[in-house]
């Protein structure tokens, strides 16, 4: 490989970066499960060690620390239900509020505009056989997507046991392809890539804890209606990096428009976000999380496209994740080194069409 000329080097690299990206797309119904299940043991792993101390037998040492992250999802999905309910009970003030809103929204039309009230509603009935028709498209699309998250479900507590029973087998499979002189390498990047893990997703549930008690604690206090359900929609919309924080915005003010005849929510809605978002990523974010995900803005945009486009919401949520061990391979390898510099946020200061120190990479 040493001996190839440089541009075929490079070639060959993004033929196998293609190959990869078409192999998940191809498998991503086995592979986003693993990679998924992989996270959770790697988070499961200080529980597991822990009962292990205790002389627990590796099964039930396993098993306990799975039904401790069941119990944990339960009581998640109940506490969101809870809040969803009392969206429901309020559905038919909801719909008298939106055809409120219909009907001045048609009054102002028809005074800034030439189109009539029979014409805006010529257009609605148009754009609603439209909507509905994309409307059976995407149930269709909920359906499959539930299917499929119903299978997860079922998958994950059998992916997360046999990936920490056969831990040990699995790391020495990965030590087994390298020479021993570059054992040394290998164990610190497994122990980087763990480290990473457990910081990026523990984090992130601090983050989700902190948004909903103080967005949706702000929110309650200001009476806003649905407080707490937006916060726990921005709460874990705002997992998918820079796209969430908008998504669950636009939703909570759909929610207020819907509950609410007063713009007064809408404007508080808005600056209580950017005071709890600036809260997060300068002080709280850096702080759960560290320098661990170090990843610039450029290389994570693109990691969130191409994994939203790959896996849905599961590949935004996974994708900085992934990235930052990617990065970690990377820059342990002389042959990928370039990659781990590109996803790097170590923005050179001068140019290197100045500085020619620049152009060669070192180990650092």
């Amino acid at each position: 490989m040493n001996q190839l000329p440089l541009t075929v080097k490079r070639s060959i690299e993004l033929m196998g970066l293609c190959l990869l990206c078409v192999l998940i797309l191809v498998g991503k119904a086995i592979i986003m499960p693993l990679i998924m299940a992989f996270f959770v043991s790697i988070v499961l792993l200080p529980v597991y060690r822990f009962l292990k101390k205790g002389r627990l037998p590796d099964s039930l040492a396993i098993l306990l620390s799975i039904l401790l992250m069941i119990v944990s999802g339960i009581v998640v999905i109940w506490f969101f239900s809870i809040q969803l309910s009392s969206l429901l009970v309020d559905f038919p003030q909801i719909k008298k509020t939106l055809l409120l809103h219909l009907r001045e929204l048609s009054e102002f039309l028809g005074q800034k505009t030439h189109y009539s009230t029979q014409q805006q509603l010529q257009f609605f009935h148009e754009q609603n056989a439209k909507l509905l028709n994309a409307t059976g498209d995407l149930l269709r699309q909920v359906a499959t997507s539930l299917s499929s998250v119903f299978v997860l479900m079922g998958l994950m507590p059998i992916y997360v046991f046999l990936l920490l029973f056969y831990k040990n087998l699995l790391v020495r499979f990965v030590f087994l392809w390298f020479s021993a002189k570059d054992h040394n390498r290998v164990e610190e990047a497994l122990r980087e890539t763990e480290s990473i893990i457990k910081s990026y997703l523990i984090g992130l549930l601090i983050q989700i804890a902190f948004i909903i008690v103080i967005l949706g604690g702000t929110l309650q206090l200001l009476g806003i209606p649905h407080a707490l359900l937006i916060g726990i929609i921005l709460a874990f919309l705002n997992l998918i990096p820079y796209v969430g924080i908008f998504m669950g915005t636009f939703i909570g003010l759909f929610i207020i428009l819907a509950s609410s005849q007063e713009l007064l929510p809408i404007v508080e809605l808005i600056v209580v976000v950017v005071v709890v978002h600036f809260l997060d990523q300068n002080i709280l974010r850096p702080r759960v999380v560290g320098s661990k995900v170090r990843i610039n803005a450029l290389t994570s945009i693109i990691g969130v496209v191409i994994g939203g486009h790959i896996a849905g919401v599961s590949g935004m949520f996974l994708s900085l994740p992934i990235i930052a061990i990617l990065k970690v391979i990377f820059d342990r390898t002389d042959m990928f080194a370039k990659w781990g510099v590109l996803f790097g946020d170590e923005n050179p200061v001068h140019s290197p069409m100045q500085k020619l120190a620049l152009r060669i990479w070192k180990r650092s």
